[in-house]
């Protein structure tokens, strides 16, 4: 059955921790939405986060890092264009979609892309700085259904399921992040978002 837990810091990071450490999955807010966080390396805790969703294949699976260093084994490489994005964004609310590595799953591919970010200050951050290592980022809700704001969102989707670990809290909602897949030194927005397109579009000529 789902677990939820009102502890707050350390005592309530710790929990996450140990959660994630056994292959389970937490639903924690990021600085928008709620988010369904699971250890990106472990193929068993990827699809058990999925499987909460009811999703087999994502059409935008998204990765949580703790820091720009944690980028270079989720993807082939990281073009001068997506470095000087990140450290001009991150943390923040914009995930960046490159060619992935070879052994990343699959249902965090889409097209062969891996989307990633270093999230805004917020629960969700703490929690990938904490843990060290990739995690999941997708939405806290199922397929189609609007995104959770608060813990008691996510409870109200996935009662009678097992395996969830909540952290209560709530998170601010607003736009998603933006999301742009970056080819050498072009990008393209493939989802609009809390950053704007004009501001991507300064950023990327003054890289040119």
């Amino acid at each position: 059955m789902i677990e939820a837990t009102t502890l707050q810091g350390l005592q309530g990071l710790q929990r996450a921790l140990e959660h994630l450490r056994a292959g389970g999955v937490v639903a924690i807010a990021t600085e928008t939405f709620y988010s369904l966080c699971a250890d990106a390396r472990r193929g068993s805790a990827v699809e058990a986060a999925f499987a909460l969703k009811g999703r087999e294949a994502p059409s935008a699976a998204a990765v949580l890092l703790p820091d720009e260093e944690a980028w270079s084994a989720l993807v082939r490489e990281v073009p001068p264009l997506a470095r000087k994005l990140a450290r001009r964004f991150w943390p923040g609310p914009l995930t960046i979609a490159l060619p992935g590595a070879d052994d990343v799953h699959a249902l965090l591919r889409y097209r062969g892309y891996v989307a990633a970010r270093v999230p805004g200050p917020s629960p969700a951050l703490d929690l990938v700085r904490a843990f060290g290592g990739p995690l999941t980022a997708t939405s806290a809700n199922p397929s189609g259904a609007p995104s959770s704001r608060s813990g008691d969102d996510v409870r109200g989707y996935f009662e009678g399921r097992s395996g969830l670990l909540v952290l209560d809290g709530e998170a601010v909602g607003g736009m998603p992040s933006t999301v742009v897949e970056v080819g050498g030194d072009a990008l393209r927005i493939v989802r609009p978002g809390a950053v704007p397109a004009s501001v991507l579009d300064t950023v990327a000529s003054a890289a040119a």
